[in-house]
């Protein structure tokens, strides 16, 4: 095989490895995760880097508190990865 053949190939498979991505991309389902709302709540959130602020949630969704999680809802420790900010 020449160098030439090598890289038509490569570009070729690179080309292919793109389109296949790409489709997947297009094909993915839409977000369905609520953002966090953007109350007089949640403000002070809005600013603050996500680790610091993911401290203060349990403050109010914790299980005795005023605003609990559902039973089905994933572990709480990382809420502002799927609750983005707008």
């Amino acid at each position: 095989m020449t160098s030439n053949q090598k890289k038509l190939l490569a570009n070729g498979l690179f080309l292919v490895v793109g389109l296949v991505i790409m489709g997947l991309l297009l094909n993915a389902p839409p977000e369905t995760t609520k953002p966090l709302p953007h109350d007089q709540n949640h403000q002070p959130f809005m600013t603050m880097n996500k680790k610091e602020a993911e401290r203060f949630c349990e403050e109010c969704h914790a299980p005795d508190k005023q605003v609990p999680l559902p039973a089905n809802h994933p572990p709480p420790n990382r809420c502002l990865f799927c609750h983005k900010r707008k």
